[in-house]
């Protein structure tokens, strides 16, 4: 069975918002690195669209935008190349190595993706992973925690109705300060 691995950037205050981390070579190889053990992505609309209009242009022609550094080039591959599933009941189509999942077949679905073999299936963003942990769906969570405060959300896993006792399994820290905590649920 492929476990389903979740990973969010979080200010010491808990934002998750990605305009707000500190985004520096070491982690986006982190980054790249946590893709590359998985198999495919499962993304909601929101983290689907964002993520394709940031990398897929790097990764497809070499264009930056202005706001990015040579380094990002290998996270731009690497997502680029990652196959994708895209759980939304808003929109029609998908590319981009993606195949739609409507939303109303998310709990079979996740279940059937992580029945096949391989290494595993990747979660990011906001909504989706709040789903799929009040699904208990979610095998392992890792929480980049950065130095910094905000003052503003969003914030994850906000609203979630029932506790998930977890017990810490790695824990890296990095140059910036960031510190990368993985965790899987109790038993």
């Amino acid at each position: 069975m492929r476990p389903l691995r979740y990973s969010i950037n979080v200010t010491l205050d808990g934002c998750c918002d990605h305009r707000v981390g500190i985004a520096d070579e070491e982690l986006h190889r982190h980054a790249a690195a946590n893709i590359a053990r998985a198999d495919a992505l499962v993304f909601g609309r929101v983290t689907y669209q964002m993520m394709e209009a940031a990398w897929r242009p790097l990764a497809r022609t070499g264009v930056r935008s202005d706001w990015m550094a040579d380094w990002m080039e290998p996270f731009a591959r690497t997502i680029d190349a990652a196959r994708k599933h895209v759980v939304s009941s808003t929109l029609d189509q998908v590319d981009w190595n993606a195949e739609l999942v409507r939303g109303d077949h998310l709990e079979r679905t996740v279940r059937q993706l992580k029945q096949q073999p391989g290494k595993g299936l990747f979660v990011g963003g906001v909504k989706l992973p709040l789903a799929l942990a009040e699904l208990g769906l979610i095998d392992e969570y890792e929480f980049i925690v950065q130095p910094r405060l905000v003052g503003h959300g969003p914030t994850p896993f906000a609203g979630l109705r029932k506790y998930v006792d977890l017990k810490l399994v790695s824990r890296q820290e990095f140059g910036s300060g960031a510190v990368a905590m993985r965790y899987e649920p109790k038993a």
